[in-house]
């Protein structure tokens, strides 16, 4: 009886690991309810190889909003992983890469159920995501305390990287600048460069992004002898402006600050037209969508970290091989997550092992990293030392290089 049964387990066992089926080098496949791809590998940093060799085998998740609200930032920031990880062959030093994709939706509690499968049965070793910092914060949390490193391309709320008492998250990176520089830039744009002297600043109350970008902007801008001549708050889901804007037309100011992503910043500038608010707007990165209201926004202004149209070499090479492959311009968020892989990847190049703790030491002894959106070398805090760029909306769909802005 007990030999039937142990041939049974054999055959059964032989049985499904046919079923397992065939699959593109470094990707995994197969999906959860939260559309996580699952892996059939057993764990990272351990595969089999032919003849029984051991192969080794490093887990990258990639976690971003792949539909929702803001879809297009998570489309562009797969594109921008996926050819980095091409152009490296899935391999890192003596380590060949799996990529795990999750869809957060651009909601937090997806996005924490995503990070901690992966981390507890997909066994990802190394995170890049998520886009938005309402998510990328509540991820991170769960990366840092499974002592997991984790860059996010795009996420710029200062609270990605330090708790709320300034403690340092050690295993959380980014490659983007933040809040707090991003709304002094453009402060300053709009005092030196557009010569205004007062601002209308509307922001969502919910999203520490817009938050954090609103109150740095102020304080700039009020240091520089600005004046707030209106500080609007609204909520996620708001949608009719019309009454507010009403309030602020009466109010006469020489711009307004609209920092917010690409679909809420259109339903605000088109209400703001709608009631002969023909003045300057200026906004974050959130801008940077093929789904922002061109035509409304045309001749306006936006923070951002790169533009297709930098000279540079570094910036033109990748301009080249993303359009050869997606027939398509790069965005920023393609740009920055890019970046963000390539630096997980140097990171686990340079360390050559599993060790999370020691791929963590090794982003943060980057220095000088070749990036699209720079040089690039980290503070204490995990953070980028880099420049921003500030873009030009034109009705063609396209943006114009305006000017860059250093540290």
């Amino acid at each position: 009886m007990k030999r039937a049964l142990v041939g049974l387990l054999l055959v059964s066992m032989f049985v499904l690991a046919a079923c397992g089926g065939s699959q593109a080098p470094g990707t995994s496949t197969g999906s959860s309810s939260s559309s996580s791809s699952s892996s059939s590998s057993s764990s990272s940093g351990s595969g089999s190889g032919s003849g029984g060799s051991a192969e080794k085998v490093i887990k990258i998740g990639l976690i971003a909003p792949l539909t929702g609200d803001v879809k297009t930032f998570g489309e562009s920031s797969k594109m921008g992983f996926e050819l980095a990880l091409e152009q490296a062959g899935y391999k890192a030093g003596d380590f060949k890469i799996e990529a795990v994709t999750g869809d957060d939706k651009g909601d937090s509690t997806e996005g924490v159920n995503i990070a901690t499968r992966m981390i507890t049965q997909d066994g990802v070793k190394a995170i890049i995501g998520s886009v938005t910092s309402g998510v990328t914060i509540p991820v991170g949390l769960v990366a840092n305390e499974n002592k997991i490193p984790m860059i996010t391309g795009t996420a710029t709320a200062a609270g990605v990287t330090v708790n709320d008492d300034g403690s340092r998250k050690p295993f959380i990176f980014r490659a983007c600048f933040i809040d707090p520089f991003q709304g002094q830039v453009a402060a300053k744009f709009a005092l030196n460069d557009l010569k205004v002297k007062t601002a209308a600043v509307f922001y969502d109350k919910g999203n520490p992004y817009t938050v954090g970008l609103a109150e740095s902007f102020k304080a700039e801008f009020e240091a520089g002898g600005g004046q707030i001549v209106a500080w609007e708050s609204y909520s996620k889901d708001d949608t009719d402006f019309s009454a507010v804007m009403t309030n602020v037309a009466a109010l006469k100011p020489d711009m307004l600050y609209l920092p917010d992503y690409y679909n809420k910043v259109s339903l605000l500038a088109k209400a703001a037209k709608e009631k002969g608010l023909d003045v300057p707007m200026l906004g974050g990165d959130g801008w940077d969508s093929t789904d922002l209201d061109f035509a409304t926004l045309d001749g306006n202004y936006f923070t951002a970290h790169y533009s297709a149209d930098d000279p540079s070499p570094a910036v033109q090479k990748f301009v080249k091989d993303f359009e050869a492959k997606y027939g398509t311009k790069p965005d920023s968020f393609a740009a920055l997550t890019y970046d963000a892989t390539n630096i997980m990847l140097e990171a686990i190049r340079v360390a050559n092992t599993d060790d999370t703790d020691k791929i963590r030491q090794a982003i943060q002894d980057l220095k000088g990293f070749q990036a699209v959106g720079g040089s690039i070398s980290f503070d204490q805090n995990g953070n980028p030392i880099k420049a921003a760029t500030i873009l030009q909306v034109k009705a063609d769909k396209t943006y114009g290089f305006v000017t860059t802005v250093n540290p």
